[in-house]
C-alpha cells in the first residue's frame, strides 16, 4: 500500500495514524528500510538488489505483528531513473501498510515525482510531514544533486522550523536520509562542522518533543546521539558497508573491506507513549534454539510473573 492519504496544511494523515488515535493498546511500530539502489544492475527487473528488498518486504507483510507504517529512507534508487521508481513502486505495493519515502543522494527529484506524484513537497523540495496518531513524523530532504553527502539549505530550514512549532508539545520524529554524525567510517562519514548540519540543528533548536531522529546512508544499524537527540540509523536492504573504523588515507589503498555481503536488513522503532525502542534484524534464516511450548512455558510464566514486582 502507497501513502495515498489526503494533504493537509501541515502534511499528510496517515491511515495508520487515524486508527491508532481511536486507542489502541498496542504501543506504535514503525518499519524503516533505507538504501534499497534499485537500478545498480540497470534494466534488471530481477535484479539483485531488488531480490533483496522483495525479501524484506515479504518479512514485512508477514510479521505476527504488522507494523503500522513503513518508512523508505532514501537512496530508493541507484541512478535516479523513472524506470527504477517504478520497480520500487510496485515492489513497495506488496506492503499492506501505508510506505512512505524521503529521498537520498542517489535520488533525483524530478523522476522521483513523476513516478509518486502523491508524495507532498513544500518549496520544489520532497518534504511533509505524517500525522501518524501518538507520533507525528517530519521527512526531510537532505538531497544535493551530484553530492554524496547531505545539503539543508535555508528554505529546507525554515520549513523544518515552522513545522515544529506548530506542535511543540507533540512528539515528534525527524525522518531524513543522511545522519549529521560522525560515523567513524572515513568514506562514508560527514563532517558535523558543515553548514547544513547547523541550519538543521538550529530549526530544532529549544524544542525538546523531538523523540529521536532516523536515517540511513551508512548501510550499517548504528545508534548515536546528537546534541541531545537519539540518532538511529537503519542497516540498508542493499549490501552492507564493512565495519572498519581504522583512519583512512585516500592516497593510500590498504586493501580494506569496504562492502560486504551482509543480509538485507531494517529496522523496527516501537514508540511506547514514553518512549522510543528499536530494533534491528535482517531478512535472512535465523536457526531457532527454542520456542514457546510446554516445555518453555513454566520459564515464560515465572518471567512474565515476576513483572512489577521489583
Amino acid at each position: 500500500m502507497l501513502a495515498l492519504d489526503g494533504v493537509g496544511k501541515a502534511g499528510v494523515k496517515s491511515a495508520a495514524g487515524e486508527e491508532r488515535g481511536k486507542g489502541a493498546a498496542q504501543p506504535m511500530l514503525i518499519a524503516q528500510i533505507t538504501d534499497m539502489h534499485l537500478g545498480f544492475d540497470p534494466d534488471n527487473p530481477a535484479e539483485f538488489n531488488r531480490k533483496r528488498l522483495d525479501r524484506v518486504i515479504h518479512l514485512l507483510a508477514h510479521m505476527d505483528r504488522r507494523p503500522d507504517l513503513v518508512l523508505a529512507t532514501g537512496d530508493l534508487v541507484d541512478r535516479g531513473d523513472v524506470a527504477s521508481y517504478r520497480r520500487l513502486r510496485e515492489a513497495l505495493e506488496a506492503l499492506p501498510v501505508p510506505a512512505w519515502p524521503c529521498l537520498g543522494n542517489h535520488d533525483d527529484r524530478v523522476n522521483f515525482r513523476a513516478v509518486f506524484p502523491e508524495i507532498p513537497v513544500a518549496d520544489g523540495f520532497v518534504q511533509y510531514a505524517i500525522d501518524a496518531g501518538p507520533l507525528r513524523l517530519l521527512v526531510l530532504d537532505t538531497l544535493e544533486e551530484g553530492r554524496h553527502g547531505g545539503a539543508f539549505c535555508e528554505t529546507r530550514a525554515r520549513w523544518l522550523a515552522d513545522r515544529v512549532a506548530e506542535a511543540p508539545d507533540r512528539p515528534t520524529m525527524i525522518v531524513l536520509h543522511h545522519p549529521p554524525i560522525d560515523t567513524g567510517i572515513a568514506w562514508m562519514t560527514t563532517d558535523p562542522e558543515e553548514a547544513w548540519i547547523g541550519r538543521l540543528d538550529a530549526a530544532l533548536a529549544g524544542h525538546r518533543n523531538i523523540v529521536a531522529m532516523v536515517g540511513g546512508h551508512i548501510h550499517r544499524p548504528m545508534v548515536a546521539g546528537w546534541r541531545g537527540r537519539p540518532m538511529i540509523v537503519c542497516p540498508s536492504t542493499a549490501p552492507q558497508v564493512a565495519l572498519t573504523l581504522a583512519p583512512m588515507d585516500p592516497a593510500l589503498p590498504d586493501d580494506r573491506p569496504m562492502i560486504v555481503a551482509g543480509a538485507p536488513g531494517f529496522a523496527l522503532h516501537q514508540w511506547t507513549g514514553e518512549t522510543l525502542v528499536t530494533h534491528f534484524d535482517a531478512a535472512e534464516d535465523h536457526a531457532v534454539l527454542a520456542r514457546f511450548d510446554e516445555r518453555m512455558q513454566p520459564l515464560v510464566t515465572a518471567l512474565i510473573g515476576e513483572r512489577g514486582a521489583g
